[in-house]
Formats: structure tokens, C-alpha cells, sequence
């Protein structure tokens, strides 16, 4: 008689959570010296609501340290008497390459701080080539998030079409438009994050609910492997977050997102922004990316003289 040999099957192995590498940034910062509500021109801002400003300056310079403690540069730029909202700097322009242009806000009560930003790009030195301001309504890293090689960009409420073309002339980037459709997240940045910009495709987090269906299915067909945010973490602005490929900086009332991270490799690290959240700003809002020219001579774009906008490609 053959002796049987038992067989046996194999457990199927839980995925491999991928390493995730930090690198260093640079980012751009504006103290909170004169933040407060004193205007409505989002559904977070309520006149009704008091400020303390000592304590939106103390959870912004903790903010500011947290960076630092991990390894990254702060940059500041002087806040201006009057200018309420310019704590928050990522609505001030969008820099690729050490290419800087610097934003043509929506509203009125806002104008002032594209041109102190642009006046800041000017003199930042090297490794910012100041294109001065868009033309069209444009309101920088708030609606322009770059991932690896594209430009997602947001439109519907403050951020214009027809500076998504302007953004692919003057910065060289293909231009992904995605259509916004809720005020509560009125900017990108409020709605989708860019977690990791070095895989391919980028790994970035989003809540569907904010967006059209055209624009649902074209990130799903783009980001198939997206994190998807439960409408609880967005409404805490828990998509409003900044990532160094690691670790990612986000509002601490995030817990839901915060344990999705995990999941897939990355590190949260949880702040309280709560204060400068009465004006619908949160960590990325506070934080603009000054991101370099490549190693090597570069030629500078010639803001006068832009690329032809059909030569670049902007998907809708």
C-alpha cells in the first residue's frame, strides 16, 4: 500500500505595507499676528465666533516647530496689518522648480496678499525665480497640488479654468482639472492630499463626496489605489494635510484618517490647529511649498513670453 502524503495549503500572506522614505522640504510660513473673522467668505468662518489670537499663535509656532523637529526648513514671511487670512500661506502661490507665481485672489478681502506674496517670491533668493502674479484668478497650493509630474488642480469655487492653463504655460506641468461641488471644501487642499508624489501613480487621499462624478471617476481611474477619507475626517479638514513621503501633518481630530495612514505605511503626526480653523484653514493651509529648481542649469520661463498653452497638455 502507498503511503498518502498530506498536502497543505499555504495561508494567504497579508500585503506588504510599503517603506516610506521622508525628504526634507522647504516650506513657506506666515505668523497668525493679525488672524482673525471679520469677514464670511466660507461656511467655516462665523462672525459670531470670537478668536484668541494668543492661541492661534501658539498652535502656529507649534506647528512651525513640529516641522523643524523633523528635519524641515520654515521660512516666514512678515504678516501685513490688515490681511487677516494671510496665515495662510499656501493660498499665496504655488512653486515648481524654484519657479514661484503668486496668486490673483477671489475676493476682494483677499487681493492684497497675492501682492505681498509676490513681493516675497522676489526676494527670496536663490532657488526662487518670481514669475510675479497670475493673471487669472488663481489661489496657489489651496486649489494646486502637485503630484509627481502632474498638476491636480481644482476649480468650482475659487481657483478660475482658465488659470489651469495658465498654470501649465508658465510652470511646464500637465494640468489635471478636477470640478469641486460642496463650499464646505472650497479649495483642493480641503478635499485631497498628496501623500507620496514618488510612486507612480502618486499616492494621494481624497473624499469622493466633494467632486462631480466626472471628476469622481477620473480620480478613481487615475489613483485606483487612492485613500479614500470618511466624510467625519474631512469635515475636521483632515485632508488638509502635508506630507514629506512619511510622515504627514494633520489636524489631531483626524482619528479616522490618522489610523488609515497606519495602514498603508505612513506616520501621522497630529496637530491642533483648531483656532485657525474658525477661518477654514488647517495644516496645509498654513504651509506653501517652496519646492526647487533641478540640480544643473535651468533656463528660467520668461513670464512675458509663456509657452504655448497648446504645447502643454490640461486634462479636464
Amino acid at each position: 500500500m502507498t503511503a498518502l502524503t498530506p498536502t497543505t495549503t499555504s495561508a494567504p500572506q497579508p500585503a506588504r505595507t510599503p517603506e516610506r522614505t521622508a525628504t526634507p522640504r522647504r516650506f513657506l510660513m506666515c505668523p497668525p499676528t493679525y488672524f482673525d473673522v471679520v469677514y464670511e467668505i466660507n461656511p467655516w468662518m462665523d462672525l459670531g465666533v470670537p478668536v484668541d489670537s494668543g492661541r492661534a499663535l501658539a498652535q502656529w509656532e507649534r506647528l512651525r516647530a513640529t516641522y523643524e523637529a523633523y528635519g524641515h526648513t520654515v521660512e516666514v514671511i512678515d504678516p501685513v496689518p490688515g490681511l487677516p487670512d494671510m496665515v495662510y500661506a499656501a493660498n499665496g502661490g504655488v512653486v515648481v522648480e524654484g519657479r514661484a507665481l503668486a496668486a490673483q485672489f477671489t475676493y476682494p478681502e483677499r487681493r492684497p496678499e497675492g501682492v505681498a506674496y509676490a513681493k516675497w517670491f522676489a526676494g527670496a533668493g536663490e532657488g526662487v525665480i518670481s514669475l510675479g502674479q497670475a493673471t487669472e484668478q488663481n489661489e496657489g497650493e489651496g486649489d494646486l497640488l502637485l503630484a509627481g509630474d502632474v498638476m491636480l488642480a481644482g476649480t468650482g469655487f475659487r481657483t478660475s479654468r482658465a488659470a489651469h492653463a495658465e498654470v501649465a504655460a508658465l510652470l511646464g506641468v500637465e494640468v489635471l482639472t478636477l470640478e469641486l461641488v460642496d463650499p464646505r471644501y472650497y479649495h483642493l487642499d480641503t478635499a485631497l492630499t498628496v501623500l507620496d508624489a514618488g510612486t507612480a501613480p502618486a499616492t494621494i487621499a481624497y473624499l469622493p463626496e466633494a467632486f462631480t462624478p466626472a471628476s469622481q471617476a477620473v480620480l478613481a481611474e487615475r489613483y485606483p489605489e487612492a485613500v479614500l477619507a470618511t466624510p467625519e475626517d474631512a469635515a475636521v479638514l483632515g485632508l488638509n494635510a502635508v506630507s514629506d513621503g512619511r510622515h504627514v501633518f494633520l489636524t489631531d481630530r483626524a482619528t479616522g484618517m490618522h489610523a488609515r495612514l497606519r495602514e498603508r505605511g505612513f506616520e501621522p503626526v497630529g496637530v491642533d490647529l483648531s483656532e485657525l480653523l474658525k477661518g477654514g484653514g488647517s495644516v496645509k493651509c498654513c504651509t506653501l511649498e517652496l519646492r526647487p529648481a533641478p540640480a544643473g542649469p535651468a533656463e528660467p520661463a520668461d513670464p512675458a513670453d509663456p509657452a504655448d498653452p497648446a504645447d502643454l497638455e490640461v486634462r479636464a
